[in-house]
């Protein structure tokens, strides 16, 4: 049940729902949470935040007939944060390393997990959505992409078919921002992409989990209750009218395809939006480079390379702009160079395409697994990728994630509990 109180009834173990404030007003980016930090409710206060909205079936109930200065004797320091009014509200310095960003990302990506299955939930439930749960996560992600496109992008791709796949919209969220700034679109259109991105398969959750990562071949009936999922998300995400236009329309039409074949309404050409166009890309990249219970994910250089070879399936233009986006040999890509070692690219040269960084990989079983970095643009030609190798077991290297840089741990960023029922899925 949901409940508006006052701030001073809160006590730990409640579930914030809503906080009744901009939320360029206060530094929660997640708009839901459980209140478990004394420093949180500090941090409530701090921002003069009235009212907030909790979810008793989540979490505690305010006590019966509760005063304030009852409550107060909870947080005998509370006063203290007034002081701080200000502090509260400074940005968080940006990571300065390569290796702090990746670490950054990796919990923005767990934080994003439960953000994106809260707004899909309440989706389902038929309730509707509000641009404020997805906004302040979408700035988060659009700082990351600003700083360093390949981190996230190749952070996101850390799941294995048995787990979530709301990951996959933080995914596209990323490559949406990422791409609009190749575009050299300014930040608004960027942000407008981005959250797009994130909403895009929202419809999903009107299909029934055993179809979206049923292991074998889909019914002809089944496809087709697959191709109604965008006109279903339209509908979710037109409840409230609170959703901007550029969502509605990337939700609508991400499966177009610029020949004309795509569905639901076989727009060609110009007559897709450039937004959608662009979110087609996208989702089909993060789609054919993710497990799912029915394929194994392409290698991302393979990807690339097919992805080029379907004619009429996307603009070319845009498909130029994003292979500069995430390289021809993008992060996590596996390739074998000319003298027949095997690498992983772990970080792209904006101006050198060919000649990214690579981690040399030592052969499965050997303690070690990871072998010294090269920096291709510096070998004089000595050493180049002279392809894209297949995709191996990644488990028998050490699991993903061997483009991370030392130091930081290989977790699964996406993952969901085992208990847990898989979310929508990436067809």
């Amino acid at each position: 049940m949901l409940k508006q109180i006052p701030v001073s009834k809160l006590r730990p173990g409640m579930y914030i729902h809503r906080i009744d404030a901009p939320w360029l007003d206060h530094p929660f980016w997640k708009k839901r949470f459980l209140l478990e930090k004394y420093t949180d409710l500090q941090t409530i206060r701090a921002n003069d935040i009235e009212t907030v909205w909790i979810n008793t079936e989540k979490g505690l109930d305010v006590l019966p007939d509760q005063d304030e200065s009852e409550q107060d004797s909870f947080w005998p320091a509370a006063s203290i944060a007034q002081s701080h009014r200000r502090a509260s509200r400074e940005q968080e310095p940006a990571p300065s390393t390569l290796e702090a960003e990746y670490r950054h990302a990796l919990e923005l990506c767990e934080e994003a997990q439960t953000t994106i299955k809260d707004i899909f939930l309440d989706a389902r439930e038929g309730l509707p959505i509000d641009p404020d749960d997805a906004r302040s996560l979408v700035s988060h992600i659009s700082q990351s992409v600003e700083r360093n496109p390949s981190v996230l992008i190749s952070l996101t791709r850390m799941r294995t078919a048995d787990e979530y796949t709301y990951m996959h919209s933080v995914a596209v969220c990323a490559l949406m921002a990422a791409l609009a700034r190749t575009l050299g679109l300014n930040e608004a259109e960027q942000r407008e992409a981005a959250t797009a991105g994130l909403l895009h398969d929202v419809g999903k959750m009107a299909i029934p989990i055993e179809i979206l990562n049923k292991p074998g071949r889909l019914t002809d009936d089944e496809f087709r209750l697959i191709m109604t999922h965008p006109d279903a998300g339209y509908v979710m995400l037109m409840r409230g009218g609170l959703v901007p236009n550029v969502a509605l329309d990337v939700c609508l039409h991400h499966h177009e395809k610029f020949d004309g074949s795509g569905y639901p309404h076989g727009l060609q050409g110009d007559g897709i939006s450039l937004q959608a166009r662009m979110g087609a890309l996208c989702d089909v990249y993060d789609a054919v480079t993710s497990d799912r219970p029915y394929k194994k994910g392409w290698n991302p250089a393979e990807a690339i390379h097919r992805m080029a070879q379907w004619t009429g399936h996307f603009d070319p233009m845009l498909l130029r702009a994003f292979v500069r986006t995430v390289g021809l040999y993008p992060v996590g890509s596996l390739v074998l160079l000319q003298d027949g070692e095997l690498a992983v690219v772990t970080e792209q040269h904006p101006h050198e395409l060919l000649l990214p960084k690579v981690r040399l990989l030592e052969a499965p079983g050997n303690q070690t697994r990871k072998g010294r970095l090269i920096d291709l643009s510096t070998q004089r030609g000595h050493n180049r990728i002279r392809s894209f190798a297949p995709q191996p077991d990644w488990e028998a290297y050490g699991a993903l994630g061997l483009w991370l840089p030392e130091g930081v741990e290989r977790r699964n960023a996406g993952a969901a509990t085992a208990q847990e029922s898989p979310g929508p899925g990436t067809l």
